[in-house]
């Protein structure tokens, strides 16, 4: 048989992926990466999607894991393309996303000499990975195939169940690339040999501390039996039904009030949600009510919480804090927290309220009726002060947008003011609306593009709620939501760049602060929307956005809502419900 080592090479590895579980794949062209590129492209059980723009594709790859929930192979040639994937390899490590990045590179004997698009690709995201190998050149002996193949398998094993998150495969090749090109001839019986070859297999199961020991569930049901006023945190996660259905009952059964970030899946769904707290953030940074709301016992579930006030709350608190999640990642920037415990969520609240069947525990509603009081009296403020506003500005549009949802949607939203709004002013919902964020690394990068990978492989709709500097910045991102006819809606607020620094001290240095920190872009978004074919229209009333988010849901293509609001007027209309909360008695 006569073959090309790169090609034959890189389809054992592609094949032994596919039968690990991986089913779509991103493909930047480039000729080092020809094989592996082909490899991908050819194999009837993966889904490949081509970008032009590393970076964009890496965000792309990144939507479509969240998404799936399985692992996404990113792929791209040598040298700066390499360098490319950084971002979105920084968010997928933080957010324990599992990518399998295959990077090509030439052959070490082509290192540090000058050679054409070639970097020191050795180890290159060291910092933001959870596995590195170089697979070394494509060898032709039975061991070094085994080999390749193994590699696939633990790739996989490595990203997606022993310390979930991305990994990167550097992959070294030679000329020629091409299929056509023969270099080796081989045996009918070696090719079978190496196809066939057993590997090692891994045990998925076992790798991940998913219990916890009756001492530590013990130990927990103490501090819960000595404190008086406990409280459940829960940040940024992708939280199923059954997380969420477990966390409300637990909550219920302490008499705990949940403080639920907009991003936890605890606001916008059928369940009940008595327990769930949303204007926490206006009442903790207000240094005249907090002190009321002091406790002895903190439960913290998902990611670091998007809350300026409750971070301060954190770093203040005196209370016994114990983080949970499945791996014990210490999300606890104040460095206040007590423990974290490696436990499978859902298996530590069944387990504790299994124990607390069986125990005596004293319930305080009077501290639970302060939190669903204050909550319910920030809400009445906020309708008066903000929601009565004719103007369009980013407070007022949050619960007037939710309430335009359809069921049963997916609603990304983007760093910086975005997530912060809705965080701020959205209230609870009784539909069932999926939250996606990028808050490992809080970019504004790469924001288009993880939309339109989870709305690539998303059976439900896909919209996205981002600001102007955030779309500038992935503009390059929109070219696959034209190539692939992705139906993606997005709603861009456009403040004109530096909304978010309205809200911090440095916007009282005038000419410094207009210059360097708000960066207006003065750009007609509608040319840009237009030239990746997709639908734009300037929102003009609030009663134009229902129109036109209605029509945009019926076209179900991709579709651009523009919003233009000033971040002073914004700012200030904030700033007058958080100062009105002052006079809230208790």
């Amino acid at each position: 048989m006569k073959i090309n080592r790169n090609i034959f090479w890189s389809e054992l590895f592609v094949e032994e992926l596919v039968s690990s579980g991986v089913k779509y794949a991103c493909i930047s062209p480039g000729s080092r990466s020809t094989s592996l590129n082909l490899a991908f492209a050819k194999h009837e059980k993966i889904k490949s999607f081509s970008h032009i723009d590393e970076r964009s594709g890496g965000f792309f790859a990144l939507g479509l894991a969240k998404q799936s929930n399985s692992p996404v192979a990113l792929i791209c040639t040598s040298g700066t393309a390499t360098a490319e994937f950084y971002p979105a390899i920084i968010e997928a490590y933080n957010q324990r996303v599992p990518l399998i990045v295959c990077t090509a590179d030439r052959s070490p004997e082509l290192q540090n000499l000058g050679a054409n698009q070639t970097i020191n690709q050795e180890n290159i995201f060291k910092n933001h990975i959870r596995w590195f190998a170089n697979v070394g050149l494509p060898e032709l002996s039975i061991e070094q195939l085994k080999n390749i193949k193994l590699i696939a398998r633990r790739a996989v094993y490595e990203a997606v169940a022993k310390s979930r998150g991305p990994v990167h495969l550097n992959f070294p090749f030679n000329k020629p690339f091409e299929p056509h090109l023969i270099t080796d001839e081989i045996s009918q019986d070696f090719f079978e040999s190496a196809v066939n070859s057993k590997i090692k297999k891994f045990d998925f199961e076992k790798s991940v501390s998913k219990t916890i020991s009756i001492k530590k569930l013990n130990e927990v049901l103490s501090l819960i039996q000595s404190k008086k006023k406990g409280l459940i945190i829960v940040g940024p996660n992708n939280y199923d039904k059954k997380f969420i259905a477990k966390i409300n009952y637990l909550a219920k059964t302490l008499s705990y009030p949940i403080l639920a970030d907009v991003a936890s899946q605890l606001r916008f769904n059928r369940e009940e949600k008595i327990n769930v707290i949303t204007n926490y953030d206006a009442l903790l940074r207000n240094s005249k009510l907090k002190k009321y709301y002091e406790s002895d016992f903190i439960l913290q579930f998902g990611r670091t919480t998007t809350s300026k006030g409750l971070e301060i709350y954190l770093e203040e608190t005196s209370a016994t804090r114990i983080i949970i999640n499945q791996y014990g990642d210490w999300f606890d920037p104040s460095n206040n927290a007590s423990e974290s415990i490696a436990c499978d969520p859902i298996i530590f609240c069944e387990q504790l309220i299994s124990l607390l069947g069986k125990s005596d525990i004293p319930k305080n509603h009077k501290w639970l009726n302060l939190f669903l009081d204050s909550d319910s009296k920030a809400a009445a403020i906020r309708k008066k002060i903000i929601d009565k506003i004719e103007f369009i500005n980013e407070s007022k549009f949050v619960n007037q947008f939710l309430n335009l949802l359809p069921e049963n949607i997916n609603l990304m939203l983007s760093n910086s003011m975005p997530i912060r709004e809705f965080d701020y002013f959205a209230s609870k919902l009784n539909k069932n609306i999926f939250v996606h964020q990028n808050r490992g690394a809080s970019g504004i990068d790469g924001i288009n593009s993880t939309a339109l990978g989870i709305a690539a492989t998303s059976e439900i709709p896909t919209i996205l709620v981002t600001g102007d500097l955030a779309f500038y910045h992935d503009l390059n991102g929109l070219i696959a939501a034209k190539k692939y006819k992705i139906p993606l809606i997005i709603i861009l607020i456009n403040n004109n760049g530096g909304g978010i620094f309205e809200i911090l001290p440095i916007a009282s240095y005038g000419k410094v602060f207009e210059e360097f920190f708000l960066t207006p872009t003065n750009l007609e978004f509608k040319k840009f929307v237009e030239a990746y074919s997709g639908n734009y229209t300037l929102i003009k009333t609030w009663q134009h956005l229902e129109k036109e988010l209605k029509k945009a849901f019926a076209k179900n293509t991709f579709s651009v809502l523009e919003l233009k609001t000033d971040a002073k007027k914004s700012f200030s209309l904030k700033n007058e419900y958080w100062k009105k909360l002052e006079s809230l008695k208790l």
